[in-house]
């Protein structure tokens, strides 16, 4: 049975499931009614931090353009262009025993690509999730529905593994950004085009 969180909540996810090493975090969402003529093309990122919660290079930044990261040890597996359907949209995976000593978090981001060109924004989106899924038993085992709590936001920090005494947990933070991909990016100490 899933653990199901709220914004803010923090939970134990190595501690709680001993042996545990790899994840697929499902990142999901739906489009609401929108007839701007523009594809709603939202995508998942991913940003290893360090313990200054920042990127170490641009290695550390995973995304449909540079799939890998971590060493291999964060992987997400495609771009999803449209959202159609039910279930996990796009899925990153992650080997928590193989993340680098040096990342003491890894980021979870949804954002809308080119969101400001095509005006769109959070508040045309319904049903995003995160949930974290074992790989080897496909048991759904954290489960965070971000709500509708987004009006202009064009990305959404949806949740964060962390380390924490050697173990791994999970944060639902579902933190709002506009400037898109770039703003959090350059929080994160990096600079993207």
């Amino acid at each position: 049975m899933a653990v199901s969180l709220s914004k803010g909540q923090k939970v134990d996810l190595t501690k709680t499931n001993p042996g545990l090493s790899k994840v697929i975090v499902g990142l999901g969402w739906d489009t609401n009614k929108y007839d701007g003529g523009n594809d709603f093309d939202l995508d998942a990122s991913v940003f290893l931090l360090d313990s200054n919660g920042k990127c170490a290079s641009d290695k550390d930044f995973v995304f449909y353009n540079q799939t890998e990261g971590g060493g291999g040890s964060v992987v997400h597996t495609g771009d999803n262009r449209t959202g159609e359907g039910a279930g996990d949209d796009e899925q990153v995976k992650v080997n928590l025993k193989d993340v680098p000593s040096a990342v003491e978090k890894v980021s979870f981001v949804i954002t809308i690509h080119d969101a400001e060109a095509r005006n769109q924004n959070f508040g045309q989106v319904s049903n995003a999730f995160v949930r974290i899924v074992s790989e080897d038993s496909n048991e759904e085992l954290i489960r965070y529905d971000l709500g509708e709590d987004f009006s202009i936001e064009t990305a959404i920090i949806v949740g964060e593994l962390y380390r924490h005494n050697g173990e791994w947990k999970f944060s639902a933070v579902g933190s709002g950004y506009e400037g898109g991909l770039a703003r959090i990016a350059s929080d994160f100490g990096l600079q993207v085009g």
